[in-house]
């Protein structure tokens, strides 16, 4: 049996190089999730002002952690995550010899339990790409990601929907743009949300993305002016 792969995800290996680094103490600081928990966790890496730069998926490895990201964003992702290493030694690479794999079934994203099986692998060259089942299965639920959809320096954190789905820790020690991150959860104070609306509501001046195929709109609005829009149960309880 092939197996379904999503051909658009890279996966990027942080390992250490000599004894006594700590790959997952190292991210800690950096991403909004608590590294220190049971893998896979969704998290971001961010701005100082607390603004999406890049969303992924971390897997344990061992003591290795893998990034399972957005392929177009891998090298950046990269570069970036070697600007905060400094001194550390801690390898920081794409690993071609793993892939990401997803199908409908089963419940193993941390996002949501509609999100399908999710997994990690050796490719094959006769795995199936389906990448494009995979995000109309998402956009379904109404669940954005990549930098087409939230933007690079565009979208707070908690604006991204980020407590909804798991992607932050309000317990874990500081990271990068932490603190505009708390600072709106403590007031409870979310002006703007992203969401997944079909065509026949989108409003163009608010929108990231479109996808005609599918007859969506990925677009950031105001919570005031989501009342009347065609929701996801999880994201109409969060603005209710």
């Amino acid at each position: 049996m092939r197996n379904t792969r999503l051909y658009d995800r890279h996966v990027v290996r942080l390992s250490s190089t000599e004894t006594g680094e700590d790959v997952r103490q190292f991210l800690q600081g950096l991403v909004t999730q608590d590294t220190a928990a049971a893998m896979p966790l969704w998290a971001g890496l961010l701005s100082p002002q607390g603004k999406a730069l890049f969303d992924f998926l971390l897997w344990a490895d061992g003591d290795d952690v893998l990034i399972d990201c957005e392929g177009t964003q891998a090298e950046a992702l990269v570069r970036r995550l070697t600007i905060y290493r400094l001194r550390r030694k801690i390898a920081i690479a794409i690993d071609p010899s793993i892939a990401v794999f997803w199908n409908a079934n089963g419940n193993s994203d941390p996002r949501h339990p509609a999100m399908g099986e999710r997994w990690l692998g050796a490719p094959a060259d006769d795995d199936v790409d389906v990448s494009g089942v995979y995000r109309s299965h998402r956009l379904a639920l109404g669940i954005t990601e990549g930098v087409a959809e939230l933007g690079s320096e565009q979208t707070l954190w908690l604006e991204a929907n980020a407590v909804e789905l798991n992607g932050v820790s309000f317990s874990k020690g500081c990271y990068v743009g932490q603190e505009n991150t708390a600072r709106m959860n403590w007031r409870q104070k979310v002006n703007r949300r992203l969401v997944v609306v079909p065509l026949e509501q989108a409003d163009i001046s608010r929108q990231r993305c479109g996808y005609p195929e599918l007859g969506l709109s990925v677009e950031l609005r105001r919570v005031d002016d989501m009342q009347s829009l065609q929701l996801p149960g999880w994201q109409r309880t969060a603005i209710a």
